[in-house]
């Protein structure tokens, strides 16, 4: 080989640090290039089929991941990696052979691989085989912080919230700063009604540290309700902030591709809830209603269409920041919650109508 050239572990490094700094187009020219010089690198194909999947590319993910395991039939990365871009293509099954000939070798040194499967089989909804991964991964390593909340986070979806509340206070015992998990408790007290515990968790995530947009709204809910604070109060502000910065991070063509791939069920398994995506229809919704109407709520009366008197609502309630869709999403909830109702909350006149239909309201007047 000429002097010069780096050899194949250098690629995969280099290629490892690029993909990490998530420059995967630089990762994916690198790891080319070493190919060109040692056309039979495992490793490399291996790092090659991780680019490919970061950057989407199913099909030629795949392609590099086959290649490493004809090359190395036992490497434990292809395999992964083969069997979580089998699941992109519905190969459920074959995913699941590959992934058991991993687990079975175990692997209480390196939990990351076991990680990587269960968190595979998680994002294709097989919460049943995740569990399983997970246990094995939190009784091999009962000091990892992260298995026990993802082995929380499957028993929750099991609908084990009790053995899911336990894992993940064992995660927090290990790791008080593993702040997803936190997170994830109070919103596990939250849909419990235990708003006092639910708002400790939530307030002990630092404002930065929160990347979900419903923890921040019902953080805020909960200080105005049991500490009736106001909007414009000082202690709301680093709240209030933090979720027009989140709110700022929506990408509005995201949301609306999002919104298309879920209302054709073009995910496959693999749904992503985004809980602001609806934003994008609040023109429309206001565009299309001109009646004006009348509505009675606690004692009140609101009066104008039915997109007006649901901001009406919002405003009144302390939660202008909110936008229309936001604020119905989150009533709903609430009132299912304390009712057990379900009411729809995409559209201002279904929301109204079913609300008054189980009496949470009234209509006084229609056209």
């Amino acid at each position: 080989m000429p002097e010069g050239f780096l050899s194949s572990e250098e690629y995969d490094e280099a290629a490892h640090k690029l993909y990490n700094d998530g420059d995967y187009e630089g990762a994916l020219e690198m790891l080319k290039e070493g190919l060109s010089l040692y056309p039979n690198a495992v490793e490399l194909y291996v790092g090659l089929g991780y680019a490919r999947l970061a950057r989407e590319e199913y099909a030629w993910a795949r392609h590099a991941f086959e290649r490493a395991v004809v090359l190395d039939p036992g490497h434990d990365d292809a395999q992964v990696g083969l069997g979580e871009v089998l699941l992109r293509f519905g190969e459920r099954e074959y995913a699941l052979k590959l992934f058991r000939e991993v687990a079975a070798k175990g692997y209480d040194d390196d939990i990351e691989l076991m990680l990587t499967i269960g968190r595979a089989l998680y994002r294709a909804a097989m919460y049943a085989d995740c569990r399983d991964i997970f246990a094995q991964a939190a009784t091999g390593r009962p000091d990892s912080a992260d298995a026990a909340a993802s082995l929380g986070y499957a028993l929750h979806r099991l609908g084990d919230d009790i053995g899911a509340g336990r894992q993940i206070r064992r995660a927090l015992r290990l790791d008080p700063d593993l702040h997803e998990a936190r997170i994830y408790l109070g919103h596990l007290l939250y849909d419990r009604g235990d708003w006092e515990a639910a708002l400790r968790e939530f307030e002990r995530v630092p404002p930065q540290e929160h990347w979900d947009a419903l923890g921040v709204w019902r953080l805020m809910e909960l200080k105005r309700t049991l500490w009736h604070l106001e909007s414009g109060d000082a202690r709301m502000a680093p709240w209030e902030q933090r979720l027009r910065e989140l709110e700022d991070l929506d990408d509005p063509i995201d949301r609306l591709l999002a919104e298309v791939e879920t209302s054709m069920g073009a995910n496959d398994g693999y749904t992503t809830y985004d809980p602001s995506q609806l934003e994008l229809f609040e023109r429309s919704l206001a565009a299309r209603d001109d009646v004006p109407r009348t509505v009675r709520l606690e004692g009140q009366l609101l009066r104008g269409t039915w997109y007006e008197i649901v901001r009406q609502m919002r405003d009144q309630a302390g939660f202008a920041h909110e936008s229309i869709t936001h604020y119905m999403r989150r009533l709903a909830e609430r009132w299912h919650e304390q009712s057990g109702v379900e009411i729809p909350s995409t559209d201002p006149e279904a929301f109204l109508r079913a609300a008054a239909g189980v009496g949470l309201l009234r209509l006084e007047e229609e056209d």
